[in-house]
């Protein structure tokens, strides 16, 4: 259709809730959707072709300055979830991913995650093409 943008789709990750990602009371541990989305951003990025170790050949590493999280709702043992990212902004060493763990279209937790690229000394530097790239998307 004539004017129309094709907006991003997020990258989909699902992930089963086990056992060891419960409390006593079956309902998944809060840090456990940290969890979840970190495996998520690692899937969007090798979706696209980038993995971890090549980015440690290149001495970059993405690490997590921020995340504001929201828990709204539980997941339970056997539950399958979704977990979508979806690039928002990047600048030059910083990206910022939208993430949100659902389940059967119920929003569970989200995040707004901002992440840097750092050298293995702990220094800021300009991400990569490719992996800018993928926020620009």
């Amino acid at each position: 259709m004539t004017g129309m943008t094709d907006l991003p789709l997020p990258h989909l990750f699902k992930v089963r809730v086990y056992y060891e990602d419960t409390d006593l009371a079956g309902i998944v541990y809060h840090t456990n959707y940290l969890k979840f989305m970190e495996r998520a951003r690692t899937e969007s990025l090798r979706s696209q072709g980038i993995d971890q170790t090549g980015l440690e050949q290149q001495d970059c590493f993405l690490a997590v300055r921020s995340m504001d999280v929201q828990f709204l709702a539980s997941a339970r043992i056997d539950d399958l979830l979704d977990v979508t990212t979806l690039p928002v902004s990047t600048t030059g060493a910083r990206g910022v991913l939208d993430q949100r763990v659902v389940k059967d279209g119920q929003e569970l937790c989200t995040a707004m995650v901002t992440v840097v690229c750092v050298n293995g000394a702990g220094r800021p530097i300009r991400m990569p093409a490719d992996v800018r790239a993928m926020f620009n998307t």
